[in-house]
């Protein structure tokens, strides 16, 4: 390990993860840090537009706030946003817009600018380094930092904005491009990869086998990435392992320091078991919740714990109870969200975020359910628009992830893709009642495929078990046994290459209360 690197970062890891660990155990529930975020972004958000517009004033009370601002979704905040890609200045946020992140929009269909200034950026550093840090704090591995840091991003390349005209340039692109630009020259230097020339590349088979070339024979510690990614890296990695004459078993093999996968997005649990056959023994999983509008939470203890909310990183939260959710109203449901001293453990609550970006009370479309509140820690539990309640019985996208991981643990399976529809009644095919049609892809060395009847009875009953409205139609009668579709590897890949949302960080959506997904994997799959 290169002596520089270990004398250099070494006393400062150590001392920043001492100084995060004391601070992780003297900020109890987080308040503190919410009110000096509410008290800093209302006073920037009161000099803009938009700030203006809606009467939030620099030293407000949050009651005033909550009465005044409506909450909105990225539709309500689309014309602002289009007036910042064209140059003006001030519009929701002081100063104009250079950048905006793209987001795929995978729960709209469309995609999304999101607008990123110099205050957001300051945000994710911060973040950024404190989820690292939470993870060193946890294991006392503060050697993660000596090694490089390998990213599975999405292409850092950015285009110009066509709307701007006049001024400055303005740029659009992926969140890791942008954030890239942001990058101190020495953590270029030092930690990460795969360097800023492969992180630009678009084409994904070519940019998995331009990181294997690059990384194989260096000293990497920790990788970040989805987990249907890092899984086909893996494979490219033991491939380019393999012409070379070294047989390994998996990337410890490889690479011997290699101890900490980040993950986040997408439920790890249906692939948890293939992740650690072909990454390590000891390699830790740490779990983040980041999104395009800014960080949210990261791991700080056990998995079953939850993601600590990350209070002191300069956004302030909100949380509107689900059962009080209806998109269609939502600029009217601003009294009936509540701040993080009012949140309920075990209930489910709509996101709200206010971001040094200047988006205020906005909807981000994510749904979180607290696990404790003296630290506040939640999990992810779906997307508002991502439900599946066509017949009323209300299942979330964890509830369905968690029914699946546990039949798979059961039966040794390795899942590479599902989606859950709904299947609606048809006299005339015969279907007297409504089901839930699943369709699974798993991993072609998973053997054959079970018997789906046997495997919808599984489902169905790990279902009942999470979801107490689903279990009442059930046994109600309301609602029939679930149909289960074993499709050929591949399948989910050609659905998500026909749609242009192949690679980066695109993912299937687990669940929709309509076939708009469904009909297109049957037309895939075939008879």
């Amino acid at each position: 390990m290169n002596l520089a690197r270990r004398v250099i970062l070494g006393p400062i890891a150590t001392g920043l993860t001492a100084d995060v660990r004391r601070r992780i155990q003297r900020s109890g529930a987080g308040h503190a840090g919410q009110q000096t975020a509410f008290a800093d972004l209302t006073r920037r958000i009161a000099a803009s537009m938009y700030g203006r517009e809606t009467g939030v004033e620099a030293g407000m009370a949050y009651e005033e706030f909550r009465r005044r601002v409506p909450p909105r979704t990225y539709e309500g905040f689309a014309p602002f946003i289009e007036r910042m890609k064209r140059g003006e200045d001030g519009v929701l946020w002081p100063g104009v817009c250079n950048h905006f992140a793209v987001s795929s929009g995978t729960t709209a269909g469309r995609t999304k600018y999101l607008p990123v200034t110099p205050a957001l950026l300051a945000h994710f550093r911060r973040a950024g380094l404190e989820s690292l840090l939470y993870y060193a704090a946890r294991t006392g591995r503060t050697d993660v930092f000596l090694g490089r840091h390998l990213f599975l991003g999405g292409s850092s390349a950015l285009t110009p904005v066509r709307e701007r005209t006049g001024g400055s340039p303005a740029y659009a692109g992926d969140l890791s491009g942008i954030t890239a630009l942001d990058m101190p020259a020495w953590a270029d230097r030092v930690l990460y990869e795969p360097g800023k020339t492969i992180a630009q590349m678009s084409d994904w088979p070519a940019k998995i086998d331009a990181i294997a070339a690059r990384t194989w024979q260096r000293d990497i510690t920790l990788l970040a990435g989805i987990p249907s990614w890092v899984l086909v890296l893996a494979e490219a990695l033991r491939a380019r392992a393999a012409r070379s004459g070294k047989s390994i078993r998996h990337l410890q093999d490889l690479w011997p320091n290699f101890q900490c996968l980040v993950h986040g997005g997408v439920p790890v649990a249906p692939f948890a078991a293939e992740l650690q056959a072909a990454l390590g023994p000891s390699v830790v999983f740490h779990e983040v919740y980041p999104a395009s509008e800014g960080f949210i939470a990261a791991q700080d203890a056990d998995a079953d714990a939850g993601l600590r909310l990350m209070t002191e990183a300069g956004l302030f939260f909100e949380f509107l109870p689900l059962e009080h959710f209806a998109e269609p109203e939502v600029a009217n449901l601003g009294g009936r969200a509540v701040p993080l001293e009012d949140v309920k453990p075990g209930a489910d609550y709509v996101l709200l975020l206010t971001t040094p970006a200047g988006l205020c009370r906005y909807v981000i479309g994510d749904v979180v359910r607290f696990t404790a509140t003296d630290v506040p820690r939640l999990v992810y539990a779906g997307r508002t628009r991502l439900q599946l309640s066509a017949f009323g019985e209300h299942v979330i996208e964890k509830e369905l992830t968690d029914a699946l991981s546990a039949v798979a643990r059961c039966r040794v399976w390795k899942v590479a893709d599902f989606h859950v529809a709904p299947l609606f009644v048809d006299a005339a095919a015969g279907v007297r009642r409504g089901r839930h049609e699943w369709w699974l892809e798993l991993r072609a060395r998973a053997g054959a495929a079970p018997e789906a009847d046997s495997i919808a009875t599984e489902l169905d009953g790990e279902l009942m078990l999470r979801n107490d409205d689903y279990e009442a139609k059930r046994r109600g009668g309301g609602l029939d046994a679930p149909l289960v579709h074993f499709v050929a590897p591949g399948t989910f890949e050609r659905w998500l290459r026909a749609g242009g949302r192949w690679g980066g960080q695109h993912k299937t959506p687990r669940c929709r209360s309509d076939r708009a997904i469904a009909d297109e994997l049957a037309a895939i799959a075939g008879p």
